[in-house]
């Protein structure tokens, strides 16, 4: 268990740097991404959790090693062939319903009231995107992780399940947020167990757009041409 509480203050500092490096190794590793880890491992030095960074230097040192075309197999195998780790964070909990498709509406209103344009070949909950979100706009990119939190720690458990090399990244961005009650625990269990639903179900998945507030990314977020770079990938759950 990943001692959220404690870190709660340096979480404020080095957390976007946290997110930043987790949004390009979730990324499909292709030569783009594979290209900048070197850049990435002279990044680790400003996560100053020892834990957090060592895990993130572990993903890393993983895809250095492993044969370009490996890396990209592997990669489709963890996140493309099933529903249960799937990186469309608002698949876990709205399924293909409207519901979802309204989830995404106010998520792409998220980012743009942010100043961020979604960009038109991804959907706006794909994790790599959000925590790029996340990274250059702290405040409303924390909310967007939370309101998506039973996403993240679905897709959590099921790399827990398979020991799968990235494990260790979704332990990281887990654990820079708030611990959940005991409510929360039960209602992801029970998500676990019956999965997405089926059938529109009338949620309303997050605040209305007037609730969201401006937000200013801070410039040396704002400069690396990877981080606007989006891999091609489809939203549809497979």
């Amino acid at each position: 268990m990943i001692p959220r509480r404690a870190r709660a203050v340096r979480a404020a500092v080095d957390t976007p740097l946290l997110h930043r490096v987790a949004s390009i190794l979730l990324r499909y590793p292709d030569a783009d991404v594979l290209g900048c880890l070197d850049d990435v491992s002279a990044a680790l030095g400003g996560i100053t959790d020892p834990g957090d960074r060592a895990r993130l230097a572990a993903l890393t040192d993983h895809l250095r090693f492993l044969p370009p075309t490996e890396a990209a197999q592997r990669y489709v195998e963890t996140f493309d062939h099933t529903r249960r780790r799937c990186l469309h964070l608002t698949y876990y909990r709205y399924g293909d319903t409207r519901a979802r498709g309204m989830a995404l509406l106010a998520l792409k209103h998220v980012y743009r009231q942010a100043g961020h344009e979604p960009p038109e070949a991804e959907l706006p909950d794909f994790l790599p995107l959000v925590l790029e979100f996340a990274a250059l706009a702290p405040e409303p990119g924390e909310r967007v992780l939370l309101q998506c939190r039973p996403g993240l720690e679905l897709l959590r458990q099921a790399l827990h399940e398979r020991s799968d090399p990235y494990t260790p990244l979704l332990d990281a961005v887990c654990g820079r947020l708030p611990d959940p009650g005991r409510r929360q625990r039960d209602a992801w269990r029970r998500l676990a167990a019956d999965g997405p639903p089926r059938e529109e179900v009338g949620l309303e998945p997050f605040a209305p757009p007037e609730a969201s507030e401006p937000f200013a990314p801070p410039e040396y977020l704002t400069s690396p041409a990877h981080l606007t770079r989006t891999a091609s990938r489809r939203g549809d759950g497979r």
